[in-house]
């Protein structure tokens, strides 16, 4: 998949694209509210600079991602922890061999393509405990140079620092739009939205 092959390339320069847009202390103040206990689930944990914020509150964190490279920046940040678990596998396949008290995951939804949203929260829903609260975030961000193929197209070009360029899938959902969407799955979730681009979703299934 080319968006894979993306995170691959990125991995090493991932905090260099960064976007400086209005939003983000609002962002960070959702996030840091929220500290699960218990076993937590990060799907597409990244570098794992969220993964060190959630072993601050949860007794263990699972995290998953599909680019081994950003795995590896990930174990390497947080280091040796009997209460951190990483696993490589494709996040729109895999299937949770045990249920959580809360599954977590940023800057990962709008990276959904159309056709796999459903079966995603699909996902999600069977690893959650009964109860078990989501928390995602993620930006509705596309600059005008992204938009390669026009602005109705959910693909953008992302360049890499040396000006590789690659197409991945960036969704643009306005807040209300994605609540919406969830409570036709039977997700009992408020999307909030912040200053800027950024946006946020916490609560439980049905």
């Amino acid at each position: 998949m080319k968006q894979l092959a993306y995170y691959r390339a990125v991995a090493d320069e991932y905090e260099d694209h960064t976007i400086d847009v209005p939003g983000q202390d609002e962002l960070l103040s959702a996030i840091d509210s929220f500290r699960p206990g218990g076993d937590v689930l990060e799907l597409a944990c990244g570098t794992g600079i969220w993964t060190e914020r959630l072993l601050r509150s949860a007794t263990t964190v699972t995290a998953i991602d599909g680019a081994p490279e950003m795995l590896a920046r990930a174990r390497s940040r947080v280091g040796p922890a009997a209460s951190v678990r990483f696993l490589e596998a494709d996040l729109f396949s895999w299937k949770a061999d045990r249920r959580y008290d809360a599954v977590f995951f940023g800057f990962w939804i709008s990276h959904v393509p159309e056709d796999k949203f459903t079966s995603f929260w699909t996902i999600v829903a069977e690893a959650l405990m009964p109860g078990g609260h989501v928390f995602f975030f993620d930006d509705n961000y596309r600059p005008q140079a992204e938009l390669v193929e026009g602005s109705r197209s959910p693909i953008v070009q992302r360049k890499l620092n040396d000006g590789t360029p690659f197409r991945v899938v960036k969704v643009a959902y306005e807040p209300a739009d994605l609540e919406q969407r969830l409570r036709d799955l039977q997700w009992n979730v408020r999307v909030t939205g912040t200053s800027g681009p950024f946006y946020w979703g916490t609560g439980v299934r049905g």
